[in-house]
């Protein structure tokens, strides 16, 4: 019914894997539906409400979803989930009758909602695992590869590729953490009615002769939701609390801001006059259709793109949480259709993007030795410093005299990048210096190559704090 002579989102087939679309399928969310009318029968056939022909027979045509004749029912009757419901119960010639007894709709929704989102939330905690597995292969490997370190976006002092990359490592461990916290703490809606009070399994319950009950709602409730691994919310309204989802977006949104940040230095890093760091570039892939030389960090730049938009969503999640208004509004319904696939689809795609420029990320170590040779004597000038001291220099006119040769190599550097740094020659020779160490301690000082303090074990520990998370 739809091809690409109508609008199609980039989500239905540039953006995201088929497994994450397959999960927030228009079929996959009616296969759930009928498995939690199939469980709700199930449960009122244990206590005697229908037979267990009638939940069997729902049981025996639970797969055979024809969404082309639901959509054919719901343009009559304008109500999605009522549309199904008359689907399924055209197959149903037995149990047909008994489809959603003493349910409201989002009894049925709230509920494939939470199964969904859990599902996601496993798949992308799965795919982030292997990013992190292939970060801390690279964290290990680079944990010593010395590097001209940047504030500012201006050369400050030496730290190591492999703990710049730990730095992504911290963070994508928080958000694999959170995402892991949100998804053991997601909840059904149960099965509480139209407006939470379970008023009409109660009356379902009930003997009609004696008004004696059965069992009580919350004994159904727990048979339904055992049947289906989930856990429901002690209290609800028409919904669950909306912010579930939101709580779900922000998770989203940080694992997002993480794999933005890790994009956009890459862009900076690949950048001239940087030069260190590409993303990696097939060879036949064009980056761009003016300029043939061009090798451009598009899948960086896409990342930052996408997450851009993932950032915005949880505003909308908090719109529908805190705009349920008293037992609940259908003002969040249409959103929700679009926010919870299309963040953990756009998601989906940012790790997969990030996996592919990490596995084979391009460290330029020409590039980085002649930027650590450039401006890291600058940086080194705080060790020189302390020796000076140490020998007994005064150090406040210590800082004076290396700060005026630094002012001075700095603007030979601004109009010449690739000429050569002077400030070894400038500082070795100054008497001032003399009187305390030998030009050639001088100039070994000045050697920022290796003053990087504890960062190469601080990484590999990193690295090992990340396979211990992710059990690898």
């Amino acid at each position: 019914m739809y091809d690409h002579e109508t609008y199609l989102s980039p989500l239905t087939w540039r953006y995201g894997s088929e497994e994450m679309r397959r999960i927030w399928s228009e079929k996959q969310k009616r296969l759930l539906w009928r498995r939690i009318w199939v469980a709700l029968a199930e449960a009122q056939a244990d206590l005697g409400l229908v037979t267990p022909e009638q939940s069997a027979d729902l049981r025996a045509h639970a797969a055979e979803v024809d969404v082309d004749r639901a959509h054919e029912i719901e343009s009559v009757v304008k109500h999605d989930l009522m549309a199904e419901i008359k689907a399924f119960a055209e197959q149903c010639s037995v149990g047909g009758g008994i489809i959603h007894l003493g349910a409201t709709s989002t009894d049925i929704e709230d509920n494939a909602d939470a199964l969904r989102v859990r599902d996601a939330l496993e798949l992308l905690i799965l795919r982030l695992r292997s990013l992190l597995s292939d970060l801390a292969n690279q964290i290990e490997a680079r944990a010593d590869q010395d590097c001209m370190g940047y504030t500012h976006l201006q050369p400050a002092e030496p730290t190591t590729v492999g703990y710049r990359l730990s730095q992504y490592g911290i963070d994508l461990l928080t958000d694999h953490n959170e995402l892991q916290r949100v998804s053991a703490q997601i909840r059904g809606k149960g099965f509480k009615g139209a407006t939470g009070t379970s008023a009409s399994y109660t009356q379902l319950l009930s003997s009609s002769q004696t008004g004696d009950r059965i069992a009580e709602a919350k004994d159904l409730e727990a048979r339904v939701m055992a049947r289906l691994g989930l856990e429901a919310f002690p209290v609800a309204t028409q919904t669950y609390p909306r912010k579930q989802d939101w709580l779900v977006l922000n998770a989203l949104a940080g694992l997002a801001g993480s794999l933005y940040k890790f994009a956009f230095d890459l862009r900076i890093l690949q950048a001239q006059p940087f030069g260190e760091w590409s993303e990696p570039f097939g060879s036949r892939q064009v980056g761009s259709s003016a300029m043939p030389f061009k090798r451009n960090p598009v899948n960086a730049e896409n990342i930052d793109s996408l997450a851009r938009y993932v950032a915005a969503l949880p505003r909308v999640a908090w719109d529908n949480a805190a705009h349920s208004l008293l037992e609940r509004t259908l003002d969040d319904s249409g959103s929700r259709r679009l926010i919870l696939p299309q963040a953990f689809l756009l998601c989906d795609e940012l790790v997969k993007r990030a996996h592919a420029i990490l596995r084979d990320l391009v460290v330029r170590g020409e590039a980085v030795a002649r930027k650590l040779e450039i401006y890291g004597t600058f940086a080194a000038t705080e060790r020189l410093l302390m020796e000076l001291v140490k020998a007994g220099a005064n150090r406040q006119a210590m800082h004076e005299v290396i700060r005026q040769h630094s002012l001075a190599a700095w603007n030979v550097l601004q109009r010449d990048a690739m000429a050569g740094n002077p400030l070894p020659d400038l500082l070795a020779s100054d008497p001032a210096l003399e009187n305390y160490l030998p030009a050639e301690h001088v100039r070994t000082l000045l050697d920022a190559r290796g003053y990087v303090g504890d960062a190469p074990q601080r990484a590999r520990d990193l690295a090992a704090q990340l396979r211990r998370a992710i059990g690898r």
